[in-house]
């Protein structure tokens, strides 16, 4: 890992909104060469026109894969081919899609022939790409259907996922079911362990009504669906806690005591998290194989082309991509060679395994828990 730089992909999202500015601003601060080797995945022309608006000095060299890349330099595979690009500053059309789609593409095609490393995103507009809510639902239909993400918001302090994401509010309360929400604290939980590193995760489950319905009088989603979905989870020995009242739970600030906590829906979660976190939160798609991550944000049409976007936000994406595949290889690293199984002799076959410490473990109990 330190005898070579992580290569990291980066797409250039809806060419009309502010992705080629958050690029070429991150890495106007020379440190970030020193941390990996980018590769842009998007358009020469684009890029070219981005960076006479925004009358940035920073270059990028043109290559025709990965392997071309060099360090201390921004890497470009132009992925349009012939196909001129329009730039459009903060109009999403469906030119400006079609080549967000595209330059996704050739990323996705590049990683599964293992061509680089980790994958950041910059934003898109959904109802441009072609039939995808967003890059976390692309990407697992990429990966065969089989592989099921979760959208984790995270910021230095706060760490938020989704029981749904996307859906008007009307649909909400049926999409919530008990099913959904343990399989999204699981695949949470088993996220916050492998992939940010927390040994031992507390997580907090919010309610879907105000004040946690009351007693029924304001909804029976707490008492029918989410209330038993923890008690499951305890089961599992997942230390999932609530339901919480989303208002008083961030209003208390409650929320520094938890290492995650899952959202009922979109704006439950989002709001508070871009409240405190404008400008460097990042968005990370957990549960799949490849790494993904992207800054918190939409394409901000109406500042594109203007100088006015902040580029932390990438750079925490970057910073976290990189986090997250040192902590796989860490997490992973001593399930690669496992121990023997032991025999004894005399025994029946159903007793000759001595099982390690990670096979059949009991379940958890939190109620034992002395932290």
């Amino acid at each position: 890992m330190n005898e070579k730089k992580i290569s990291v992909a980066i797409t250039h999202g809806d060419t009309n909104g502010v992705g080629y500015e958050m690029i070429l601003k991150a890495f106007e601060d020379p440190t970030m060469f020193e941390l990996c080797t980018p590769i842009i995945y998007g358009s020469a022309e684009a890029a070219t026109y981005h960076a006479n608006a925004l009358k940035t000095e920073v270059p990028f060299t043109v290559i025709n894969s990965p392997k071309e890349a060099q360090g201390n330099r921004l890497n470009l595979i132009d992925c349009m081919g012939k196909e001129e690009v329009k730039v459009e500053f903060g109009t999403p059309t469906l030119e400006s899609g079609a080549a967000a789609l595209k330059a996704l593409d050739r990323a996705v095609a590049d990683y599964k022939a293992g061509e680089f490393d980790v994958l950041v995103t910059t934003p898109v507009n959904r109802s441009t790409m072609r039939g995808f809510q967003g890059h976390t639902d692309y990407l697992e239909h990429q990966f065969g259907g089989a592989s099921k993400g979760i959208s984790i918001l995270v910021s230095e302090d706060i760490r938020v996922a989704l029981v749904t994401n996307n859906l008007a509010i009307k649909d909400i309360p049926e999409a919530i079911t008990k099913q959904k929400i343990v399989e999204k604290c699981t695949l949470f939980y088993q996220s916050l362990r492998r992939d940010l590193s927390v040994p031992s995760p507390r997580i907090a489950v919010l309610s879907l009504n105000p004040r946690c319905g009351e007693d029924g009088r304001l909804g029976d989603e707490e008492q029918d669906v989410i209330i038993p979905a923890i008690s499951e989870l305890e089961e599992a020995g997942i230390q999932a806690f609530g339901p919480y009242a989303a208002d008083n739970f961030f209003g208390r600030g409650e929320h520094y005591h938890f290492d995650g906590i899952l959202a009922m829906y979109h704006d439950q979660g989002l709001l508070p998290f871009k409240s405190l976190n404008p400008y460097e939160g990042v968005r990370f798609s957990a549960g799949l194989p490849i790494i993904r991550t992207a800054p918190a944000t939409d394409p901000k049409f109406s500042v594109a082309g203007q100088q006015l976007t902040n580029p932390d936000s990438l750079r925490h994406s970057i910073y976290l991509a990189i986090d997250v595949l040192r902590n796989r290889k860490t997490f992973d690293e001593p399930l690669g060679n496992p121990l023997p199984k032991l025999y004894h002799e005399k025994r029946d076959d159903s007793e000759k395994v001595r099982f390690r410490s990670s096979d059949n473990r009991p379940p958890f109990n939190p109620k034992n828990n002395k932290d």
